[in-house]
C-alpha cells in the first residue's frame, strides 16, 4: 500500500515521493512539462518561464520553483498555460539569430524543439536587439550571443558545477548579455575549454569550435597520410548520433566509417592510455616509497589540469608528469609512424577524435610541439565526426565492422575503461598492486573505485601495502579536495580528477544526452568493452612492450620523460593586457601603467589607488602620455597594492611612490 502523500495533477492522483518541486513529480507520473533553464544538477532558477502550471487557489506558477504539498490540484496545460508558452517563445525568437538550417546546434536545439511541439508556426514580434559579434577567440569553444535566450544554464554549470566563473551575465536591462568579464573574449579570460557550458545550452549560443574543413582538406591531400586515433568514449557515444542505444560498443563500424572517410591508418588512444598507465603507476609509486608530493594527482584531463595552473598553483607538484593518452600518442606517433609507414615526416597528418573540446586547447599547446610542429595536427569531437559521416552520405548503421591497425591499436581492458570516472584509478591499480606485492592479479575488478558519486574514495590494500584513493569528478569537487590537500587536512595516496561530470563519456564533445542515465549506459558501455577483450593489465599489451623496447627505453627513463611527459606552470588569473582605463588608443609610445585588482590588492586599496592615478594624470595634462589599465593577477598578494610600469614592478604601492615613478620614466622619454 502506496502510504505518501498525494496531489491531484490533470485529474489524477499522484504520489508525493521526497521530489523537490512539482516539475520534478510531473515528470515522475509521466508529464514532460517543457523547461530552458532547469536541469537536476543545477540550482533552481526559473527564468524561462516555459513550466507554468496552473494551481487551484494559487493561479499560474513556475513548476520549478514551487514545492509540492499534499493535496494541491495541479493543471499541466490549460489553454491559457499553452498560449503563454507560445508567447514566450515567440519573444525569444524575435531576438534569436534564426539560422537554424546552418546552426551547429540544430540537431540538438532544444528551442527548435519546444517550438515544434508547441505549435509555434510565427513570429509576431520584432526584432529589438542589435546583432553582436560572435566571438571565435577560443581553440574549443564559440561564443555567439545572438542566439543566447538568457536561460542562465551556462552560467550556473560553469559556476556551479565547475567553480570556474569565466561567463555570467553582464550589463542590464534589455543590453543584457552573458559573457567573460571586463569585456574580454574566451581566451582571454579563465575559461578551462571543459565545454559544460556548450553541453547545457538549449541553442547554439555556445558549441564546439569545428574542425572539419582543416581535416577534410587533409584527407583529400593526395600528398598527405593522415592516420586518426580514437578515445576510449568515442566508442560509447558515436552511436547515440545514428539512433543507437547510449553505452552500445560501435568500436568495428567506427573503425569502418573511419576508413571510408579516408584516414589511412586507425588507431586506438587506449593504447597510449596503457601507456600513461604504466608511466603513471610507476611516477607513484615512486613518491609512495620517497613518501613525497603525495597525494598525487591524475594529469590526463586537461581541463583540470588548466584549472589547477590558474587557481590552484599551490598543489602543482602534485600533479603527475605524464602527458595525457592524446599527446603521448601524437609524439610517439610523430617518431615512430614515418619509418613504419614509410613517409616523409612532413606528410604525416595526425588527427584525435576526442570526447572532449579542452583537447582541442590542449594539442595546440607550444609545449606539445615536435620540431616546431603539433603533435596533434587536428582534434575532431565525436559530434564533429558525425557529421563528417552523415555528409560523407555512409550509412553507419550499416557499415561492416573493420579492425584497428597495428601496432598503435593494440590495447588492452585498462586503457578502454579510462573514459570513465574510477577508469584511470582502476587501470592504475591493476599495474600498481601485482607492482606491489609480486603476485598475479587474479580478480582485475576494483569495485570499489566505481560508481556515480561526484567524489568517492577508497581503501585498497596490497600486500603491506594500504592506498587511499580518491575519485572526484567537477572542478568544484576538485578545487575543495585540492585545497584541503595545500591545507594538509587529507591524507589520500592518489587523487584521478576528470572535469566532466561522470568522466569523459560525458565531455562536451560528445552527443547532447537526452536523459540523465545517458551517462550510466556509456559507463556501462566501456565496462562491457573491457569485458570483451582478452587482455585487462597494461603490463600485458605486448606491443606496449616492444614499443619501450626499440623507442622509449626504460619505463620512467630518460627518454620516456622525453616523449610521455611534460611540466605544468602557474598560469593564475586573466593573463592578458588589462582592462584600459584612461589613455584608449593605438600609441604604443605611451609609458603603460597597469595596477592590480585582484583581491589581495584589492583589499589593501588598489581600487582608490587606480582612481587616484587616473584623477592625477588627467589633472596634470599627461593622459596623452600615459595609458593606465586595470588587471589581475601579478602574483604577489602578499605585497599589494601592486603596480606594472612599463617593465618594473611597485610593490606595496602608494599614490605618491606611483606618481614618482611616472615622472620619472617620463623624464627619461622626452616628447618627441
Amino acid at each position: 500500500m502506496d502510504n505518501h502523500p498525494t496531489l491531484t495533477l490533470n485529474g489524477r492522483t499522484v504520489s508525493i515521493r521526497g521530489e523537490r518541486n512539482l516539475l520534478e513529480v510531473a515528470r515522475q507520473a509521466g508529464i514532460d512539462i517543457p523547461t530552458f533553464c532547469y536541469h537536476s544538477e543545477l540550482s533552481i532558477y526559473g527564468a524561462c518561464r516555459l513550466c507554468l502550471v496552473d494551481i487551484e487557489g494559487r493561479g499560474i506558477v513556475a513548476s520549478c520553483s514551487v514545492a509540492p504539498e499534499p493535496g494541491m490540484v495541479v493543471r499541466t496545460h490549460t489553454e491559457e498555460i499553452r498560449e503563454l508558452r507560445r508567447i514566450s517563445l515567440e519573444l525569444l525568437l524575435a531576438n534569436h539569430e534564426q539560422s537554424c538550417t546552418t546552426c551547429a546546434a540544430s540537431r540538438s536545439c532544444r528551442l527548435q524543439t519546444l517550438c515544434r511541439r508547441l505549435g509555434v508556426e510565427k513570429v509576431r514580434f520584432h526584432r529589438t536587439q542589435k546583432e553582436r559579434p560572435v566571438d571565435h577567440s577560443s581553440v574549443s569553444l564559440v561564443r555567439d550571443p545572438n542566439k543566447c535566450i538568457l536561460c542562465g544554464d551556462c552560467v550556473r554549470a560553469c559556476t556551479e558545477i565547475q567553480n570556474v566563473g569565466a561567463i555570467d551575465f553582464i550589463h542590464r536591462g534589455a543590453e543584457t548579455t552573458v559573457g567573460p568579464a571586463f569585456g574580454k573574449n574566451l581566451a582571454e579570460g579563465e575559461c578551462v575549454n571543459c565545454g559544460l557550458c556548450a553541453t547545457v545550452c538549449p541553442t547554439g549560443a555556445l558549441t564546439p569550435k569545428p574542425e572539419i574543413d582543416a581535416v577534410w582538406r587533409d584527407l583529400n591531400d593526395p600528398q598527405k597520410t593522415v592516420v586518426v586515433q580514437v578515445a576510449p568514449a568515442v566508442r560509447v557515444g558515436i552511436g547515440e548520433a545514428f539512433g543507437l542505444e547510449p553505452g552500445s560498443i560501435e568500436t568495428g563500424r567506427l573503425v569502418a566509417a573511419l576508413k571510408a572517410l579516408g584516414f589511412d591508418q586507425v588507431y586506438d588512444t587506449s593504447f597510449a592510455a596503457d601507456l600513461t598507465v604504466i608511466e603513471e603507476a610507476t611516477e607513484f609509486l615512486q613518491r609512495k616509497a620517497a613518501g613525497e608530493r603525495l597525494p598525487q594527482f591524475t594529469s590526463c584531463c586537461p581541463s583540470w589540469v588548466k584549472f589547477a595552473e590558474q587557481f590552484c598553483p599551490e598543489v602543482l607538484p602534485n600533479l603527475s608528469t605524464c602527458r595525457s593518452p592524446q599527446q603521448m600518442f601524437g609524439a610517439l606517433a610523430r617518431v615512430t609512424l614515418p619509418e613504419t609507414l614509410g613517409i616523409d615526416p612532413e606528410n604525416l597528418v595526425i588527427v584525435s577524435v576526442m570526447p572532449c573540446t579542452a583537447k582541442k586547447y590542449e594539442a595546440k599547446l607550444p609545449k606539445f610541439q615536435t620540431g616546431g610542429r603539433p603533435d596533434v595536427d587536428h582534434v575532431l569531437t565525436t559530434q564533429e565526426l558525425a557529421v563528417m559521416i552523415e555528409e560523407a552520405g555512409l550509412q553507419f548503421r550499416q557499415l561492416e565492422p573493420q579492425s584497428m591497425d597495428m601496432p598503435l591499436g593494440f590495447k588492452t581492458g585498462a586503457g578502454v575503461i579510462f573514459g570513465a570516472s574510477g577508469g584511470v584509478t582502476e587501470a592504475v591499480l591493476r599495474f600498481a598492486v601485482e607492482k606491489v606485492t609480486g603476485v598475479r592479479l587474479s580478480r582485475i575488478d576494483f569495485d570499489e573505485v566505481r560508481g556515480e558519486g561526484s567524489v568517492r574514495e577508497a581503501t585498497i590494500s596490497a600486500g603491506n601495502t594500504t592506498l587511499k584513493l580518491a575519485m572526484v569528478h567537477g572542478l568544484r569537487n576538485a578545487h575543495d579536495l585540492a585545497d584541503k590537500v595545500a591545507r594538509g587536512e587529507c591524507d589520500y595516496d592518489l587523487i584521478e580528477v576528470m572535469a566532466c561530470p561522470g568522466g569523459c563519456i560525458g565531455g562536451a564533445g560528445q552527443p547532447v544526452p537526452k536523459e540523465l542515465q545517458t551517462r550510466a549506459q556509456r559507463t556501462s558501455g566501456l565496462y562491457q568493452a573491457d569485458k570483451g577483450l582478452q587482455l585487462h593489465k597494461p603490463q600485458e599489451n605486448h606491443l606496449v612492450a616492444h614499443c619501450y623496447q626499440t623507442c622509449l627505453g626504460d619505463v620512467g627513463g630518460h627518454r620516456a620523460h622525453e616523449l610521455l611527459h611534460t611540466t605544468h606552470q602557474n598560469r593564475r588569473r586573466i593573463n592578458s593586457r588589462g582592462l584600459t582605463v584612461l589613455g584608449q588608443d593605438n600609441n604604443s609610445d605611451k609609458l603603460k601603467v597597469t595596477v592590480c585588482l585582484g583581491t589581495g590588492c584589492f583589499l589593501r586599496g588598489s581600487h582608490s589607488l587606480l582612481n587616484a592615478l587616473t584623477e592625477r594624470i588627467q589633472q596634470h595634462g599627461l593622459k596623452d602620455r600615459v595609458q593606465v589599465s586595470a588587471t589581475f593577477c601579478f602574483e604577489a598578494c602578499d605585497r599589494g597594492p601592486n603596480v606594472r610600469m612599463g617593465e618594473t614592478s611597485l610593490f606595496r604601492c602608494t599614490l605618491d611612490s606611483a606618481w614618482d615613478a611616472i615622472l620619472k620614466e617620463l623624464e627619461a622619454t622626452p616628447v618627441a
